[in-house]
């Protein structure tokens, strides 16, 4: 129960696990109390079959599971059997995980009353908008233009289709207002937990090797959302570096467990799950 005074509130992301070795990490994830609950920051897999199956084994382990999805859930890859592109394969990946007992960006968003709490804990999906640009390209047109001339790319331009919005940047405004709805509406008495893909911040994209990539990492319309929605931290992914930073006070945790060519680099062993609440030691 998350009641229960040894339990703790943990994270971690980008599994990808289509990658044989992710696989096995998470088939070796445990809770080590019942009470335990798991906030999974997207890029779970790529396909369908793939989310359904983690997700699933997840649930059957921790007390509650708590998932806000990735890029990679949203591609619409070549062999998946499941054709559905944009905001219907977001809504099929929804009812699939609600059906697991998952809980999405678009459920209630759940109370942690366990050490460190009560804090409500809100999975997010915001997506991007490319006005993380670097300096001197001023549209978004311009910073894309200079991505495929020196090369870095991300994949969502081919695989992540926006349908029926024009643009992923007009689905990120239609997102950033639902969600910054909901948020205002929740109970001012509660801090939260924010639970997103990419950071709301740009600082933690300055140490990209490629810093042009960042145009697909987030949004400036979040730059103050940990501090108007009260964080007590903030949950990401999507950068593959893990690690701990701090902004205006707030503890923002990247949590991610990346491609094993990138995690075998590491001298800590891929996996491990970060601590959200009770709060680590400073």
């Amino acid at each position: 129960m998350a009641g229960d005074q040894g339990a703790r509130l943990l994270a971690i992301s980008d599994l990808h696990i289509g990658h044989p070795e992710n696989r096995a990490i998470v088939e070796a994830l445990h809770p080590q109390t019942p009470g335990d609950w798991l906030l999974v920051a997207g890029d779970v897999a790529d396909t369908v079959a793939d989310v359904e199956w983690a997700l699933g084994l997840l649930a059957d382990r921790f007390a509650k599971v708590v998932w806000a999805p990735g890029n990679h859930e949203l591609w619409t890859p070549p062999g998946d059997p499941v054709t559905l592109r944009g905001v219907a394969r977001y809504e099929h990946l929804v009812q699939r995980c609600r059906a697991l007992g998952v809980v999405t960006p678009e459920d209630p968003y759940p109370v942690w009353t366990g050490v460190g709490g009560p804090v409500l804990v809100a999975p997010l999906f915001l997506l991007y908008d490319h006005s993380w640009r670097p300096e001197g390209l001023d549209t978004p047109e311009a910073a894309l233009a200079e991505a495929h001339r020196v090369g870095v790319v991300c994949t969502d331009e081919y695989l992540l289709h926006p349908d029926p919005y024009p643009s992923r940047s007009a689905w990120c405004a239609a997102r950033l207002a639902l969600t910054e709805r909901r948020l205002a509406e929740r109970d001012g008495a509660l801090p939260t937990v924010l639970v997103n893909h990419y950071p709301l911040v740009r600082e933690p994209t300055r140490v990209l090797r490629y810093p042009i990539f960042a145009q697909w990492c987030g949004t400036e319309a979040t730059a103050d959302w940990h501090l108007r929605f009260d964080a007590a931290a903030v949950v990401y992914g999507h950068l593959h570096i893990p690690r701990t930073t701090w902004h205006d006070g707030v503890r923002f945790e990247e949590v991610s467990v990346g491609y094993p060519r990138e995690w075998r680099q590491r001298p800590t062993p891929p996996g491990r799950l970060r601590r959200i609440l009770p709060p680590p030691p400073a």
